[in-house]
């Protein structure tokens, strides 16, 4: 016990640290925070989840609202006809259709041959 007695008057806050209280309660701190199945680090994992499965349902809430708002339009014939010309190049009996596309919108081939 001299040789304890000894470090606490060198070290006092040693004393503070040798009470059974402050030792459980940091044994207690130490095991949740590094050691236990949910950890401090687990939960930073698990909340980063959350936040992506928050963030991918409020964007699929946007898109069914945008989607009803389609369904909505298309209940009415003029704007089914127009959809269907639009998307599926649809046309009428007596009528032609010209598709034109530019040549910005092809990928490139590179010619090859002269080397």
């Amino acid at each position: 016990m001299k040789a304890f007695d000894n470090l606490y008057t060198r070290f006092p806050f040693l004393k503070f640290l040798g009470n059974r209280y402050v030792l459980v309660v940091i044994f207690v701190v130490v095991w949740l925070i590094f050691l236990d199945n949910y950890n401090y680090f687990e939960h930073r994992v698990l909340n980063k989840e959350i936040k992506e499965l928050e963030d991918n349902k409020a964007y699929y809430q946007d898109e069914i609202a945008k989607d009803s708002v389609s369904i909505k339009q298309l209940k009415n014939a003029d704007q089914t006809e127009k959809y269907a010309r639009e998307k599926y190049f649809m046309k009428r009996e007596d009528e032609d259709i010209y598709i034109i596309d530019f040549e910005e919108n092809e990928p490139k081939i590179e010619d090859t041959t002269q080397l």
